[in-house]
């Protein structure tokens, strides 16, 4: 099973920024859409969160921007699930103009499973986890994507003065 196409947009005026491209928010806002779908195909949807009282909350997240995305662009986002415990999962959506491979932007993301009567985190139970459980198995020969786990820093280099 090849990564869930997960959301599907064009990008409105808006969105788009003083360089004519999309605005860096805006990926996120794609990428958050992308996320909710996921929420529904585990059965984490709105009918599902008001009767258990459970949701995700997103811990941490990366985003790198690959190439510019333009007015009135056709995007799609790919979801691969790459791992899961009890209470977390970590996925990878990949933005891609509509029917093309070329990854535009990633975005990695860590999400907690969540009683929202503490909050509190809870494990994953029930329905959804046996779809989380599916698509984990599903995805699990998937290549894994080349930016994940990168770390932001600069590289080290000597130190020298610093001049004015």
């Amino acid at each position: 099973m090849p990564a869930l196409t997960t959301y599907t947009t064009k990008i409105l005026p808006d969105w788009v920024d003083y360089n004519g491209h999309l605005r860096d928010a805006f990926y996120l806002l794609i990428f958050s859409y992308a996320t909710d779908a996921l929420m529904n195909t585990l059965g984490l949807d709105s009918e599902n969160r008001e009767a258990s009282g459970h949701s995700l909350f997103t811990l941490e997240l990366h985003l790198n921007y690959l190439h510019e995305v333009k007015l009135g662009a056709e995007v799609e986002v790919h979801t691969q699930l790459i791992a899961h415990d009890a209470k977390r999962l970590h996925l990878y959506h990949s933005l891609h103009l509509v029917g093309e491979e070329r990854e535009l932007a990633g975005n990695e993301q860590m999400l907690l499973h969540v009683d929202l009567a503490g909050p509190q985190s809870a494990p994953f139970a029930g329905a959804p986890l046996e779809k989380l459980i599916a698509l984990s198995q599903a995805h699990a020969d998937l290549p894994r994507p080349a930016l994940l786990g990168r770390v932001i820093g600069l590289p080290a280099q000597k130190k020298a003065p610093i001049q004015p």
